[in-house]
């Protein structure tokens, strides 16, 4: 299969304009789909990894390079082996037969069109399960559009409040009005989170908030937006599990994990504000739920 898209690729907001069959664009990814790990995962929020597990995809490359990466090796590193999309679709169906309750893409949006493709081909094939779009939110709208019905839940981690930030941690300065141009179009798509009597996501969007030491990440202003652009029904998850990683040491003030004033300050900031749907987490400074990815 051969998309049009990734001859001039656009597809991400760095607009690199490259031909990905002829060389990678910044996200370091060719026209071929590459893939690291693919298991039930248990450490989502409750209603994604349930009690039987996530069916987990994790992609190799990003659109973003954050320095502080808890998959660096996967998404900086290029850590992955390559696919085809009927290699893919069977991976989807197999992560179901295993017992998962969804199928949870892991920093898909490089792979966008070839995504597209397999999805349909997957759920022909008798895939029922939901999918989840777990992104950085780098995204364009027009791109997300072209998922409508094909991807169920949309797992969001808005990074930055401020781009000076971005730019510093994740070579983005526009990074702030671009994630929230994309949660938009996500909200568009499905509305907030609904779950089945059993507590399991079902559609929508479930918005996770990475929090940084040193207030980096400007989670309390992220949620302040949230609540004036989307409204406080839209469920959060906030996240405490940031710990040094990739190349974060070279960098002070992101070589330490957040203590619990800084995580108390956002849950006040949440609660104040009047979010109906708050996941909070215990503050955990370790990669005990990073997975152990392989090097190829």
């Amino acid at each position: 299969m051969r998309y049009p898209e990734l001859s001039d690729c656009h597809i991400c907001p760095r607009d690199c304009g490259v031909d990905r069959y002829q060389i990678p664009g910044f996200c370091g990814a060719s026209d071929q789909l590459t893939v690291n790990l693919a298991q039930l995962h248990f450490g989502e929020e409750p209603p994604i990894s349930g009690n039987r597990g996530s069916g987990t995809i994790f992609f190799s490359h990003c659109n973003l390079k954050c320095v502080f990466c808890q998959n660096y090796s996967i998404s900086c590193d290029g850590w992955g082996d390559l696919l085809s999309e009927e290699d893919l679709a069977e991976m989807m169906l197999k992560l179901e037969q295993q017992g998962a309750h969804n199928i949870n893409l892991v920093t898909p949006s490089h792979y966008s069109p070839q995504i597209r493709y397999t999805l349909r081909m997957a759920k022909e094939m008798g895939l029922s399960v939901p999918i989840v779009w777990n992104s950085n939110a780098y995204e364009k709208p027009d791109v997300l559009a072209s998922l409508e019905g094909l991807v169920d839940i949309w797992l969001p981690d808005w990074k930055y409040f401020h781009g000076v930030y971005a730019k510093r941690y994740s070579f983005a300065a526009d990074y702030p009005q671009v994630a929230l141009k994309a949660i938009r179009e996500m909200y568009r798509q499905t509305g907030a989170l609904t779950l089945d009597a059993s507590g399991l996501a079902q559609k929508g969007v479930l918005l996770r908030l990475l929090v940084l030491p040193n207030g980096l990440s400007g989670t309390s202003d992220i949620l302040r937006e949230i609540a004036y652009e989307l409204g406080t029904d839209l469920p959060i998850s906030i996240m405490a599990q940031y710990y040094p990683a990739g190349k974060a040491m070279h960098y002070p003030e992101l070589s330490r994990g957040i203590n619990c004033e800084e995580y108390q300050k956002v849950l006040d900031t949440a609660s104040e504000l009047g979010f109906s749907s708050i996941n909070a987490q215990e503050l955990s400074c370790s990669d005990e739920w990073t997975p152990r990815f392989i090097k190829t």
